[in-house]
Formats: structure tokens, sequence, C-alpha cells
């Protein structure tokens, strides 16, 4: 506890940390940046991998990532300019360790596919640092230098790159943002894993929800400031950095994390934000106003290529959390209650996503919102109910 109060009280110890990040970046690889969606299929209704492409296609949409490495889905998104990021599985991690394991999984799930399906990122397990599984969180880094291994034995490590996705849980601090910090805990984990996307230019991917930090502190979390709405705000103390949305701060408490631990030129990437249009009764805040507003605000922000108030330069890279609603994943109403669509083609609620990625200005389009609240657009394809 000792060291976690010096480190919130050392305004030298943050000046540095400054000069770390900034420094560091000179010289890293960018590796592009867009508007990403996560396609999702823990459902029983959905469309087909190839309706799915023509719905991207037609949003414009260039970056997706799925949760496995769903062969149809690979031959659907070929011969398109649809990146995909694919994912190796939790339970899979202890095969991957082993190099002939990682070997044979890379030649199955992702080399008959490549170059034709755009396959860009492998995401190495989901949220292993918050599963409460210290095997698991112990085989992570291994596994990932097994799978970038396999990679490069055959070539595709230039063009495929290697992370894992973190849930916000990973940090012991994360207010203000320049006091960001891993829980000590995970410190024998987090070193290395760090070591290895500085090594491979690889980004550290993290989910930011700031729905959560509004449903368990209404009173005192401003809607306004979660939602990208610029009435809002707070300014970092020690950076002088104005924040006018709470998603920007988590993604550079994070940077300030890494930075911590030496690694300020890591880039920092959201692999999933979203918030739900329904939920249940306890679960402040999730309504379609709010769900519209929030991606809708994003999305602007995407179009005007916004970086973080530490990295203004650096597009910020953003995958939506989600395409469709899925009607079989457990827990709350709100975890089926994610997605722009429903599996039947319509709607959830009208973001503009097609109209902010056409001719039209951003500021035009943001100015229309009131005129677009309405669900509106048909279905896109027509589906045969169960």
């Amino acid at each position: 506890m000792a060291a976690v109060f010096f480190l919130l009280k050392s305004r030298t110890l943050t000046l540095f940390i400054l000069f770390n990040l900034f420094s560091s970046e000179f010289g890293f690889l960018q590796l592009g940046s867009s508007l990403g969606i996560n396609y999702g299929q823990v459902a029983n209704n959905l469309p087909s991998p190839e309706q799915v492409r023509v719905l991207l296609t037609a949003l414009k949409v260039t970056k997706a990532r799925i949760y496995d490495t769903n062969p149809l889905v690979l031959n659907a998104f070929a011969n398109t300019s649809i990146e995909l990021i694919v994912t190796v599985p939790n339970d899979a991690l202890g095969l991957m360790m082993d190099p002939r394991q990682a070997l044979q999984w890379i030649s199955a799930n992702v080399k008959p596919y490549f170059p034709a399906t755009r396959i860009t990122g492998i995401a190495v397990g989901n949220e292993v640092f918050t599963s409460d599984d210290p095997a698991l969180m112990a085989n992570l880094v291994p596994a990932m230098v097994g799978i970038h291994s396999a990679l490069a034995q055959l070539g595709l490590d230039s063009f495929i790159h290697v992370s894992t996705s973190n849930s916000l849980a990973v940090l012991e601090s994360s207010y203000p943002p320049s006091m960001g910090s891993f829980k000590p805990e995970l410190a024998r984990f987090m070193a290395p894993l760090l070591q290895f996307l500085a090594a491979t230019r690889s980004p550290f991917w993290i989910n930011a929800y700031p729905y959560f930090a509004y449903k368990y502190d209404p009173l005192r979390v401003s809607l306004d400031y979660v939602l990208f709405n610029p009435n809002a705000g707070m300014v970092d103390p020690y950076t002088k950095l104005l924040y006018d949305n709470m998603m920007y701060a988590q993604v550079d408490a994070v940077s300030f994390a890494a930075a911590r631990m030496g690694y300020g030129g890591v880039e920092v990437r959201v692999s999933e934000t979203g918030w739900p249009s329904k939920g249940d009764a306890d679960e402040v805040g999730a309504t379609v106003d709010n769900a519209r507003a929030y991606n809708r605000n994003l999305l602007v922000r995407q179009m005007r290529g916004e970086g973080t108030p530490l990295r203004p330069n650096q597009r910020l890279e953003v995958y939506l959390f989600a395409l469709f609603n899925e009607d079989m994943k457990p827990g709350p109403t709100s975890e089926r209650n994610y997605g722009l669509y429903q599996p039947d083609g319509t709607m959830v609620y009208n973001v503009g996503l097609a109209a902010l990625t056409s001719t039209a200005s951003v500021s035009s389009i943001a100015s229309s919102a009131s005129a677009e609240k309405s669900k509106g657009g048909g279905r896109l394809w027509k589906t045969k109910r169960p």
C-alpha cells in the first residue's frame, strides 16, 4: 500500500512517465487506425456470414473482430476490404505454449485463409488477467509467444500482430489518468506481456465500458461525461490535460500504467466499447437514447480522427461492441442488448453509421442527430423465424 500511496502523490514520477510516453512513440510502426466492430455470434438467430459481409460493406466498416476462427466467417470475408481479428479461446492457451501445437493451430485456422481474408490480428484469450485462474494467467504470454513464433515460421508475422484483450479491472488506479497503475498482484504477469508487445510492436487492447461506471454510481458519475457530451469533463491536476469524456481518460490511464512499468511506447487500442439499449430494472442508464448517444458521439469523434488528450495526434483505434443483439449470452438483460442491429437486419437505433461514412461532413451529420432518432430503414434481408 505504501508504494501505491507514493505513486498517487508523486508529481515528479508523473512528469518522468510523461517524458517516457512522448519520447517512446517516435520510430514506432503505426499499424493503421479506423472504426471497427465486434461481430459476436452467441445467438441462434443471426444472419449468415455472407449477409453480414454485405452489411459491413454497405456500412463501409473496414475492421471487424470475431471471438473464434469460424471458417464460415473467414471464407465469407475473403476478397473484401475488411480487416479481421480472430481469437484463440481461453481454453486453448495451454496447448499454444507448445510450439508444435501453436504451429498446427495457425496452419489450420489462419494460413489457409490468408491473404484472401485480411487477417491482421490474433487475440490470444480474452480478459485472462481478470479470470481468477492463476494457471491461465501464467499461460497467456507463453501462448502468445508460441502463436507469434508460428506466424514467423510461416512468414506471416509482419502481416498479423498478436495481442490479448484486457478488462479495465487490471488497473489499481485510473483517476486521474496520470496516476494510472496496474494492480500490484498482476505485475509478474503484466511485465512480460508489455515486454512482448513492445518487442513485436503490437498494441495493448483494452475493453473500455464507461457504462459500468455510470451504472454503479449514477449520482456521482456525470451522464454527459460518459456519453461524450462536451459540456462535462475533468482536468488532470498533474498533467493539466483536459478530458471531456471518460473513455479517453480510461485509455490514457492504461498508457500511464504501462509507462510506469517502462513501456510508454506501447500503443493502447480499444478492443471493445459500447452501451446497452436495454437492461434490467437495476441497470441504470441502459436505454435506447443513451446507447444511441454514446455510439453516435463516438462515431463523430472517429470521423474527426481524434486521439486522446495524451496522444492527440495518434488516432485512437476503436472496436464497437457489438454488431448484433445476441440472444444466447448469459447474464443480465443488458448483455443481450449491445447490438446496433437486430438479427433480422433492422436497426435497434440509428446512429447514422452509413451516413457518417459518406461524403457528408461530420458537423452536418452531428447537427442532424435529432432528425435521425427514429429506427428508420427496413430490413437488409429476410429471415425465417424458427
